[in-house]
């Protein structure tokens, strides 16, 4: 079973300023707010990692099996009205929390010592970081989140093996700072192996600051093209190599713009899904209230013959004032899985 310890209530015992205090100079005013609101955040951290265990007793106890399973814990989460991403977010602040101090390497008492944000970035931090951290929260330091990404950016930058030797000798010599190599090693880590190798390549031969910059807006723009076209359905009707196009547009300078396209046409896909399934509840709905009203209800049928221009095959919907007060005219054509699609663009 595992081990909590009831948070302290004096942690919540704050000394606010007083706004109408004149002898009260405006950095020393805002020094104390600062000190309060750190407070707070780490009263919340305690709170919510409370929260999380609470709602991961309340999930492992559905776990026991019986049909249904699991049904108890999402009632008892409408109940509170807490949505699942939240839930299992919290549960894995919690678990977090229990490892750092299950394992030895913080101290109960040492949570107190980060904002919450800090924890969960210690939590999600290489094991190094986690035992240096947790060394100097143990010796009464405060930690803020800066600093947790400091040490994290340090560490990664002279130790990822996904960057080319030349570029950690340089930033354990401080030729180079941490922070513009880290999100170099987090953007290189979601793309192939192939694509790697050709960035590490080009690092290589150019080890500077523009370089790096330019190879990890390289490969942020590649990574985001790789997610839309697997999300993307418009691409897995055609015989598309994404990767020779890539290349194209990379050569002529236009490797963002792509990203950027595919990103466009994933949130056009998403767009339209969620506006077709919109669109055959209002039908439904629009039909049943017509058929359950009569001509006893002529203000209701009012507001059905303006639903109808919604609910039809074409629908008309203003863009607002903003837009010029134009009107925009969509057709909905559903189209058997197996029909061929239209020939593309000249």
């Amino acid at each position: 079973m595992r081990s909590t310890v009831i948070p302290d209530p004096s942690l919540l015992q704050i000394d606010l300023p007083d706004p109408d205090e004149d002898n009260l100079s405006s950095l020393e005013f805002l020094d104390r707010l600062e000190k309060a609101w750190a407070v707070c955040d780490r009263f919340d951290l305690q709170t919510e990692i409370w929260r999380g265990r609470i709602l991961r007793a309340v999930r492992d106890r559905e776990k026991r099996g019986g049909e249904g399973r699991g049904a108890g814990f999402l009632q008892w989460l409408r109940e509170r009205e807490i949505s699942k991403t939240r839930a299992y977010g919290l549960i894995q602040l919690a678990d977090s929390a229990d490892d750092l101090v299950g394992e030895g390497l913080l101290k109960e008492s040492s949570v107190n010592q980060f904002s919450r944000r800090a924890f969960v970035e210690t939590a999600q931090a290489a094991r190094e970081v986690q035992q240096m951290i947790s060394e100097a929260a143990n010796e009464g330091q405060e930690i803020t989140r800066k600093q947790v990404r400091r040490l994290s950016d340090e560490f990664t930058s002279a130790t990822s093996t996904l960057l080319p030797e030349e570029i950690r000798e340089r930033t354990q010599s401080n030729v180079l700072p941490p922070r513009i190599v880290a999100p170099l090693v987090k953007e290189l880590a979601k793309l192939p192996q192939l694509q790697q190798e050709d960035l590490r390549k080009t690092l290589s031969d150019e080890p500077e600051i523009e370089c790096i910059k330019d190879v990890t807006n390289t490969a942020r723009w590649i990574s985001k093209s790789l997610d839309a076209s697997l999300a993307l359905r418009a691409f897995q009707s055609g015989d598309l190599d994404l990767e020779k196009a890539m290349k194209e547009a990379q050569r002529i300078d236009a490797l963002g713009l792509l990203a950027d396209a595919c990103g466009q046409a994933q949130a056009i896909e998403s767009s339209v899904l969620k506006l077709h399934n919109a669109w055959r509840r209002l039908g439904g709905l629009q039909e049943r209230l017509w058929v359950d009203s009569g001509s006893s209800t002529p203000y209701l049928r009012d507001v059905l013959n303006v639903l109808q221009s919604l609910s039809g095959a074409t629908m008309r919907v203003s863009l607002g004032e903003l837009s010029g007060g134009k009107r925009i005219r969509l057709q909905i054509v559903e189209e058997a899985a197996d029909q061929l699609e239209p020939p593309p663009l000249k």
